[in-house]
């Protein structure tokens, strides 16, 4: 029994791949994480953060390896590959909690902004693909599709690094968004992709 405890504990404490995601505007697994990682049994956030607490009560392995969200070799056929309703789940069916529309936590950004990647395990980038919900899209009681995004931007590439920030320019939303990004790794052929939820202030 005590061996399972601690078992438990480090697998907890310490997840099993290290890579990375979007830290601001925080990812939805991550904010989960940050908010709740410490105190996740504390049933005041049934109410306090009902989506946060039905991806714990689905599958709590979803925050506590925020980094692991990636798929290999989809040779960049990111749409044809992700089918609507899945994207921010990257269609892993183990991260199924992270697509479903509700009250998801916000960041206030402006019209301009910058995405943060943490990347624990420095793969750099060949680039970043960015997206934001269409004005009228809602992310409380609407599943993200393809088809609900604006393409905003792609990046460059980035040599390998723990940290990576890159500027966001916007113009004419306003409200609660998902911001959509899709990072594709440099060292193989690994796509990650994830919904953080903002409220263009």
């Amino acid at each position: 029994m005590l061996f399972a405890l601690i078992a438990g504990a480090l697998t907890w404490s310490a997840p099993a791949q290290a890579h990375g995601t979007i830290v601001e505007p925080a990812s939805r697994a991550y904010q989960c994480w940050k908010t709740w990682g410490s105190n996740h049994t504390n049933p005041a956030m049934q109410t306090q953060d009902p989506m946060c607490w039905q991806a714990f009560q689905a599958n709590a392995d979803t925050m506590w390896n925020w980094m692991s969200a990636l798929r290999d070799g989809l040779g960049g056929q990111f749409q044809a590959r992700t089918p609507d309703g899945t994207l921010c789940s990257n269609n892993l069916s183990r991260n199924a909690s992270l697509d479903k529309p509700g009250q998801w936590k916000t960041t206030t950004v402006g019209n301009n902004f910058s995405v943060h990647l943490r990347d624990q395990a420095s793969h750099g980038a060949d680039y970043f693909k960015v997206y934001v919900s269409k004005q009228g899209f809602n992310p409380t009681t609407q599943t993200l599709g393809w088809g609900n995004l604006d393409f905003i931007t792609q990046t460059g590439s980035y040599a390998p690094a723990q940290d990576i920030t890159f500027p966001v320019q916007t113009s004419g939303y306003s409200g609660h968004h998902v911001l959509f990004v899709i990072w594709q790794a440099s060292h193989l052929d690994q796509a990650y992709m994830w919904c953080s939820d903002v409220n263009f202030g």
